[in-house]
């Protein structure tokens, strides 16, 4: 079948709750992606901040197959080998010291909130506390985590969320202690909100907060889904500010492709929260998902990740400060932080993704007027001009 075919089968077979690209995507290499008719695009979205290590890397390919023929899954009433691997990895890159491993970034929300109900509730023995999360937030798509979830629209149709859920403004301390109350259990934000638009955390906003919630034994959690795990050039972009988390949520490029996400906490935490029974998944840290988790940590460290990020980040930058000046007329700011990055527009941004795709270059959106950049962390310093070339062709037909 062409194109057209495919994309007609599978808008009569599957339920439509995506506008996708008219694409059918084949194969990848390095940080490149090609269509079924054999069209070459740069990938600046990498499958939404997932795979981190681009396409075809050998040896995380190797290590998927060698456990593939060693065993994929026995569920969560034994132990296996690459979990536990998987977790004492994880436990050192992000600093934290217990671990529950998840299918999805939605799911570790959820495992965030419940820990985070459960710890007030061993403290008092009473089902009103309250959560404060923030306006212009994405936790993801379940019913927990649409109800922590700062914008409306995804929620509306969907409403009774969950409830107690306070919302305040991110990086407005103020707006936080408003809401604050001894009722208050759990303070949850992106470290960087990524679709409310590519807004890093203050400094000064996040230790407060965290002071705030060491004084009152409030839990802070910071969800680091997509900005975790690399992306912003610190294994968690909390790192940066020297503030570690009481639950920290991460998925995306944990396993660059194969859907695994982990919650993780404080041993304080994990001692007066969950305990046996009150938690659990299927397929949640199965050999073949930690066996992805723990080579890819590897190959951070092998291939100097965090430094190439670092590096092409701030060239990234510095090139999308450079197009936003030369077009000043249709772009109002550059934001972010390493390989996430956003540049906001004065109108709707989906007809310069449309011409970029056209031209070999993928792109994505976060709301209707802000392109979101989320190559994988290998790209280059050439793959950024070659980006930029593409899209300053874009806006000057625009």
């Amino acid at each position: 079948m062409d194109m057209k075919e495919y994309i007609d089968e599978a808008e009569a077979s599957l339920l439509h709750t995506y506008n996708r690209y008219q694409i059918v995507f084949d194969k990848g290499e390095g940080v490149y992606l090609y269509d079924i008719e054999g069209k070459k695009y740069l990938d600046f979205v990498s499958g939404i901040a997932v795979f981190a290590l681009g396409y075809g890397n050998k040896e995380y390919n190797d290590a998927l197959k060698d456990q593939i023929d060693k065993l994929i899954h026995t569920s969560n009433y034994y132990y296996n080998v690459p979990a536990i691997e998987a977790a004492k990895k994880l436990k050192k890159i992000s600093g934290m010291d217990r671990v529950f491993f998840t299918n999805s970034g939605a799911e570790a929300i959820e495992g965030a909130v419940k820990t985070a109900r459960k710890y007030a509730y061993l403290k008092d023995g009473t089902t009103d506390h309250e959560i404060i999360a923030m306006n212009h937030s994405f936790h993801g798509r379940t019913m927990g985590a649409l109800s922590v979830t700062g914008n409306s629209h995804y929620r509306e149709a969907f409403e009774p969320m969950i409830g107690n859920i306070r919302f305040a403004d991110f990086n407005d301390f103020d707006s936080v202690l408003a809401n604050v109350n001894k009722k208050t259990c759990a303070i949850l934000f992106e470290t960087v909100q990524g679709e409310g638009g590519i807004h890093p955390v203050k400094e000064d906003f996040i230790k407060k907060i965290r002071a705030l919630c060491d004084e009152r034994d409030i839990l802070l959690i910071l969800d680091e889904i997509q900005c975790g795990m690399g992306r912003t050039g610190y294994m968690y972009a909390c790192q940066k500010y020297g503030v570690k988390p009481d639950i920290l949520t991460s998925a995306k490029a944990l396993g660059c492709g194969v859907p695994v996400g982990a919650f993780m906490m404080t041993e304080k935490v994990g001692q007066n929260s969950l305990k046996a029974g009150d938690h659990g998944t299927t397929y949640g840290g199965n050999p073949l998902a930690c066996a992805a988790i723990c080579k890819v940590i590897e190959l951070y460290e092998k291939e100097n990740v965090l430094e190439n990020v670092k590096q092409v980040g701030a060239y990234l930058e510095k090139r999308l400060d450079e197009l936003a000046a030369k077009y000043s007329s249709l772009i109002v700011e550059r934001r972010g932080m390493g390989l996430i990055q956003g540049l906001e527009f004065k109108e709707p941004v989906a007809d310069i993704i449309n011409a970029a795709i056209a031209r070999g270059l993928v792109l994505i959106n976060a709301g209707s007027n802000i392109i979101r950049f989320l190559p994988p962390l290998i790209i280059k310093n050439e793959q950024v001009d070659d980006m930029i070339d593409i899209l300053s062709q874009c806006l000057d037909k625009s």
